[in-house]
């Protein structure tokens, strides 16, 4: 799994094997925290099995879902980089398998494989632009195009499903409302309205992406 994850893909296959010789697998039930907001303890979870939401804080004493993790994911942050407690609550949705490594484990991968540090570098940065994106989307595109927009940032950067003829997103409409900043009832006229189209199919907790090229025209306008 290390080996096909989309920020290691382009290293030498001895990084991801240092990484499990110095990382944990840990097992998590559906509800428990892989890591919480304002959390001090550093260190990065990489998602074997599973799916995990993530989680901020927002005015009005309320959490607001902001992204998914899913396998070949990385949670979490190493403060070489990025300094100060962690910045999102992260909770699995589904029986899940993580691989921790905590910041000392980072540093022993580091004395033999340096290149770590660029590769962590690699996938805080897509983070970051992942997080400036939706922020973009928010604030510039109709509600229409954003929903698209935002099924199709799901699958951005998991090269496996993008490969796949129809991706699925393991996603419910609320969930989609709160990364969207719409009500559940506009997402859901919006997803009926491309299910007619056969732009998507929406099963329970799941969306089908079954074009995803008229998808993007949406998104673009």
């Amino acid at each position: 799994m290390l080996r096909k994850t989309e920020w290691l893909k382009d290293y030498p296959r001895e990084l991801a094997e240092a990484m499990l010789a110095e990382g944990s697998l840990v097992r998590l039930n559906v509800g428990e925290w892989a890591q919480a907001e304002g959390d001090n303890r550093s260190g990065l979870f990489v998602v074997i099995e599973g799916v995990l939401h993530s989680y901020c804080a927002a005015p009005g004493d309320r959490e607001v879902m902001i992204g998914l993790a899913e396998a070949g994911s990385v949670v979490g942050h190493a403060t070489r980089f990025s300094g100060g407690p962690r910045l999102v609550t992260t909770v699995c949705v589904e029986p899940s398998v993580l691989l921790e490594i905590s910041e000392a484990a980072l540093e022993r991968v580091a004395e033999r494989r340096p290149e770590i540090w660029r590769a962590i570098a690699g996938f805080a940065y897509a983070n970051m632009r992942s997080m400036v994106r939706m922020a973009a989307e928010v604030i510039s595109l109709r509600p229409r195009e954003r929903i698209a927009a935002r099924l199709l940032a799901a699958v951005d950067g998991h090269r496996k499903p993008m490969e796949e003829p129809a991706p699925t997103i393991r996603l419910s409409q609320e969930l989609l409302g709160e990364m969207t900043g719409l009500t559940r009832k506009t997402v859901n006229v919006h997803l009926s309205a491309f299910e007619r189209d056969g732009l998507i199919e929406v099963g329970y907790g799941r969306i089908t992406l079954c074009d995803l090229e008229r998808l993007r025209a949406v998104a673009n306008g």
